[in-house]
């Protein structure tokens, strides 16, 4: 049974967002998504997943959405800034829940909601472990203490690592770029030595995603979503119009993906 501090949430509505809102919207303002190939296999029991990404951009709530698709069956559910979610208040019944992230409040709500969601089977909750935005380069990553010390009150599920950037390559739109590392069962140990745990497959995950995202090369994953290509406006209008003159068809993109 779904406990009385589990955030609500509708299926119907959270299906809405991931396809509608923040696919079209990825759809619409990158060049594609992509999932790493090199990608850990996902857990495949029915036991809660608790996922901590890395945090670099406002894109990753987004992503997050859509890429709750490579958990089917599971409910999701999500954390943002109290301040952030009254601006987007159509998440709520997404299963995303407001905290104040500068008050104890606010983390004892995220320690007892979160344990809450991640006590029933086939839940998971996403959670940017840093709590901040910060750039891909950064090391130590800096965890937030509270994703160690959620997962420490756990008795049985998984933590997975999730990272996460965005990057140009040959397009005027970005890549948005993910890999899922290695689960790490729970149970048995201290808040302080989960944090420590999470963050160092965290930073290894990341490590070699930086690595696939500098190759340039789209062979290396995966795409779950593409969006537009081609520069728009009068170059592209200038480009069709050489196509059409010359008999070749027209290609918007603006270099071939090296694979």
């Amino acid at each position: 049974m779904p406990s009385s501090r589990t955030p609500p949430r509708s299926d119907w509505w959270f299906n809405f967002i991931r396809d509608r809102v923040a696919g079209g919207y990825l759809r619409k303002h990158c060049h594609a998504l992509r999932l790493a190939k090199s990608s850990a296999a996902l857990p495949a029991d029915d036991a809660p997943i608790l996922v901590a990404m890395n945090h670099p951009s406002w894109w990753d709530p987004l992503i997050a959405f859509v890429l709750s698709r490579q958990l089917p069956g599971y409910k999701h559910f999500g954390v943002i800034d109290a301040a952030m979610l009254k601006k987007y208040a159509m998440l709520k019944k997404a299963g995303i829940f407001g905290i104040d992230t500068h008050t104890l409040r606010g983390a004892t709500e995220f320690l007892e909601k979160g344990q809450a969601i991640l006590e029933q089977p086939r839940h998971a909750f996403w959670v940017t472990a840093q709590g901040e935005f910060a750039d891909v380069r950064q090391r130590p990553l800096a965890l937030r203490s509270g994703v160690g010390h959620l997962a420490a009150r756990l008795s049985r599920g998984w933590v997975v690592p999730l990272a996460m950037e965005i990057g140009f390559w040959n397009e005027r739109t970005p890549e948005a770029l993910a890999k899922f590392g290695e689960a790490i069962p729970l149970g048995g140990e201290s808040g302080k030595a989960m944090t420590a745990k999470i963050e160092a497959a965290l930073t290894a995950t990341l490590d070699d995603l930086n690595r696939d995202a500098i190759s340039r090369d789209a062979g290396r994953f995966v795409p779950v979503l593409s969006g537009r290509v081609g520069v728009g406006g009068v170059y592209d209008w200038w480009r069709r119009f050489r196509a059409t003159v010359t008999g070749r068809p027209f290609d918007a993109s603006h270099g071939r993906e090296s694979s």
